[in-house]
């Protein structure tokens, strides 16, 4: 048997059809973070079991969310992903096995087919008494240990509402703050090279033009995820903040969707 598990704050624009689609799992668990719109509500009328914690982070969150599940084989969706995939039948013999799914990330009703979010490919079903996600507050994940198999079909992600949707600072303020506890720096050049690297993979070598505005705006989106973070772990805080120059160090994590 498999439990979906999702983590929540205010997801009524997506969960009806995130939730239905889940109707082949034995039980779908909702950590919520606080919602003040209609999350409950759409999660009753679906049987979801609904728990309620204060947000501390990605991972953590979502290891807690795994934590509540009744049953060892996890599937882990976000409130804005709908499930195109089969589930009967897998074999889930191997507790040591894990499966991915092709993530098809889409801006409002657009799918972006190219650029650096393509492929994208989760592991998003595993068991929990060998595998669960990382810690990380920001661009947390589940780090297989073991054989990966393939599920066939994919995850419609609608996580943009427009182009305006894609640069999110307060991940790169989460980031920053892991870069500062880590102790990695960067210099203005190091930082210009890697925007320039990021970008050029997005838009040149993962063909990021054939999205047209779309294609410029998701590279930009991977020169900023390169950048920002360590930019603001970088920059000279002020007084009582902890006063620390740029360094040329560490450069960090490679660009991400």
């Amino acid at each position: 048997m498999i439990s979906a598990v999702l983590i929540t704050l205010n997801a009524e624009q997506h969960l009806d059809r995130v939730l239905k689609a889940l109707g082949g799992c034995a039980e779908i668990v909702i950590l919520d973070s606080g919602s003040t719109d209609n999350t409950r509500a759409i999660a009753e009328r679906h049987g979801a079991r609904f728990e309620v914690h204060p947000f501390d982070g990605y991972g953590p969150q979502k290891r807690r969310a795994v934590a509540l599940a009744r049953h060892d084989w996890v599937l882990s969706v976000d409130a804005d992903e709908v499930l195109e995939a089969n589930l009967t039948g897998l074999d889930l013999t191997n507790p040591a096995r894990c499966f991915r799914i092709r993530r098809r990330n889409h801006v409002g009703s657009h799918e972006i087919r190219h650029g650096h979010w393509n492929p994208d490919w989760c592991v998003r079903l595993f068991n929990r008494t060998v595998h669960t996600f990382s810690e990380d507050a920001v661009h947390e994940s589940v780090r297989p240990t073991g054989l990966v198999a393939t599920l066939p079909g994919s995850l419609l992600h609608y996580g943009y509402a427009d182009l305006g949707d894609i640069i999110r600072m307060k991940y790169h303020r989460m980031k920053a703050e892991r870069y500062r506890a880590e102790g990695r720096r960067a210099s203005g050049p190091l930082l210009a090279a890697r925007a320039v690297a990021a970008f050029g993979r997005s838009y040149v070598l993962k063909s990021g033009w054939r999205d047209g505005p779309a294609g410029v705006c998701v590279a930009l989106s991977a020169a900023v995820n390169a950048t920002f973070g360590l930019a603001l772990a970088s920059e000279v805080r002020g007084p009582g903040s902890g006063v620390r120059g740029p360094a040329n160090s560490n450069p960090g994590d490679a660009p991400g969707p």
